[in-house]
């Protein structure tokens, strides 16, 4: 699911099937921001350094909202045997949310090592990071799945973007729940909201990207309110 927001002050949602349709027809943004991991480690007991400043950034009612990030070995596995595999390389096994979006996760990571061009406009972002920048560095403090923590993300959203609200309702009526979440339009507004302020307003967690094997910078960005 797509939020696309213009500078002309127009805007669109979508729904892809994958990551190359996505790109074919956003392939003239300025940036596509994917809360996605999309750089992996290939090994070793480290965890990402984006994922672990995330959590901390984020304090204890957010913090687990960052899950451990598969290697690239296992996401690649069988089926069976991502969890293990992720265990023979960096001695953790994978939760239940990483195993559910491997096929993800496997999608975009051979999508960007495949084309060159997408690298620099395909970034990362986290949902809950975006919200605690947009909402003066402070975490949400109720859930997303709850009535609260939705009014709460919404009254964010609307302080930064004023047609915020219109584009939830718009996409809330257009698709069932089982093709899209409410709290998946909250967290692509979020991302639509963070790249619409523009590249030269990202800022990087960690401040100075890691890179992996193939040379893409490990990371996760967001955009203050102000």
């Amino acid at each position: 699911f797509a939020v696309r927001l213009s500078t002309r002050d127009s805007w669109e949602v979508n729904l892809f099937p994958n990551i190359q349709e996505l790109w074919q027809q956003y392939e003239g943004a300025r940036l596509i921001l994917l809360d996605i991991p999309i750089v992996l480690r290939d090994r070793g007991h480290a965890e990402r350094s984006c994922d672990i400043e995330a959590r901390r950034l984020l304090g204890s009612k957010r913090r687990s909202s960052v899950f451990p990030v598969p290697c690239r070995a296992a996401i690649y596995a069988e089926r069976e045997d991502g969890s293990k595999t992720n265990e023979q390389k960096t001695g953790r096994r994978l939760s239940m949310q990483a195993l559910g979006i491997i096929p993800k996760i496997r999608e975009v990571d051979h999508f960007l090592l495949n084309n060159p061009t997408a690298r620099s406009r395909i970034r990362e972002i986290h949902p809950e990071v975006c919200f605690w920048a947009l909402n003066g560095r402070r975490p949400m403090e109720y859930s997303k799945k709850k009535e609260k923590g939705i009014q709460e993300r919404k009254s964010v959203l609307r302080s930064v973007y004023p047609d915020s609200d219109r584009i939830f309702e718009y996409a809330e009526g257009k698709y069932f729940r089982k093709e899209v979440a409410r709290d998946d339009i909250l967290d692509a507004l979020a991302a639509a909201i963070t790249a619409y302020k523009g590249e030269q307003g990202l800022k990087s967690i960690p401040e100075k990207p890691e890179y992996d094997s193939h040379g893409l910078r490990m990371e996760i960005v967001y955009s203050l309110a102000h």
